[in-house]
């Protein structure tokens, strides 16, 4: 069987792409600093993952995996060296500290003269490739550079599936138990495999791939975003609360349909495509069985306000297609609103608007300035 290294065994890791790997048919090692988590998966070289939605819930079991710690890296260059795919799905602030890792492993495989290894990134980040390939490009040694523009592919992935912060409830007798809506669709970047595309169970390679990363971050990310500040102001818990208030879904979906007009303009998609994509999207914010809290989904509002994320970037991107932001601009507002006392980060922006005013809270957080700053003034201003 061929090997499959899944840099991260969390929600993602294991939920969704190990699944994908191991059910394509391939042996799965893990990379983690859980040692729990490692253990358990030698032991069982198993794991259950449980797909729920709102009309069925069923589990299968996910075979063929083991796991190495990711503090040893010996370990993990021996796994990475023998390869033949590999994925990461650490989070983008956990990525600089598995570089180095990876640096060693592509040295081993550059000096062993291995075939080309393609790693599909799983991580929330626009140019996540351009991201990775310049912290690489400074780790490895200078004869691994050739193998490592020529050999190594980075490839972008577009994470649709749905996965809620694990409880213990949900996991239940087995803490490597992951619970997960039933989507499982995963598109990649056509473009940036080095090697022969894999076989993959419900892989869709595709270009140009950045319709696919501004449909996940401007349309997805943003309306589960705006669910979760509009829920938050009316008192809710759950998403699936805010997706069944009629009000709020209705500005949910005419924000994310601002978003699908801007897409539509740049990468000539069909909107009746766009909506349809909408209109599931909302049906998927209303899955009860996953009880994703507004909490988490609208947690770490400085890095949600960025103007390269989901709620500023998309309106910025609209207006740079030359079409409306103007349903997304009270959505800014509402992040800028969201003061869960429980989160370093809407506290510090409460804070900060506190001491600062709202308008340079805009300037900080969001980094806009001219109309589309002034609008969002306008629209913090009223929804206070």
């Amino acid at each position: 069987m061929k090997k499959a290294v899944m840099y991260g065994a969390g929600n993602i890791g294991r939920g969704f792409i190990g699944k994908v790997f191991s059910e394509s048919g391939m042996n799965v090692v893990f990379v983690d600093v859980v040692q729990a988590v490692i253990d358990k998966l030698n032991k069982d070289n198993e794991y259950p993952v449980k797909l729920v939605s709102n009309e069925s819930i069923s589990e299968v079991i996910v075979g063929n995996a083991s796991a190495v710690n990711g503090m040893n890296q010996s370990d993990v260059v021996a796994e990475i060296l023998s390869a033949d795919i590999m994925a990461t799905a650490v989070g983008v602030n956990i990525l600089p500290r598995i570089v180095d890792n990876i640096a060693a492993a592509l040295d081993a495989r550059a000096q062993a003269d291995k075939p080309p290894l393609d790693i599909i990134i799983c991580e929330n980040l626009i140019d996540a490739d351009k991201y990775l390939r310049s912290m690489l490009e400074t780790r490895v040694l200078p004869q691994t550079r050739e193998y490592l523009h020529n050999s190594v592919g980075l490839v972008e992935a577009s994470i649709g599936r749905m996965v809620p912060v694990m409880t213990d409830e949900m996991r239940g007798d087995n803490l490597l138990r992951v619970v997960v809506e039933p989507y499982e669709e995963l598109p990649v970047d056509k473009d940036a495999f080095r090697g022969e595309i894999p076989k993959l169970n419900n892989l869709i390679p595709f270009s140009p791939f950045g319709f696919y990363i501004r449909r996940k971050l401007f349309v997805h990310n943003m309306g589960h975003a705006i669910c979760a500040y509009y829920g938050w102001q009316k008192g809710y818990t759950f998403v699936y609360e805010s997706a069944e208030d009629e009000e709020i879904a209705n500005k949910a979906k005419s924000a994310m349909l601002d978003a699908a007009s801007a897409l539509h303009h740049e990468y000539g998609i069909p909107m009746k495509e766009l909506e349809d994509n909408v209109t599931d999207l909302i049906r998927r914010f209303g899955n009860r069985v996953l009880k994703d809290t507004n909490a988490r989904v609208g947690g770490d509002p400085i890095r949600k306000l960025k103007n390269i994320d989901r709620l500023t970037g998309a309106a910025l991107y609209c207006i740079e297609q030359g079409t409306s932001a103007d349903n997304i601009i009270p959505a800014i507002a509402a992040g800028l609103l969201f003061d869960n006392p429980d989160d370093a980060s809407a506290v510090e922006i409460q804070q900060y608007i506190s001491d600062n005013g709202v308008s340079k809270a805009i300037d900080k957080y969001c980094g806009i300035d001219g109309e589309l700053k002034a609008k969002v003034v306008a629209a913090y201003n009223e929804a206070r």
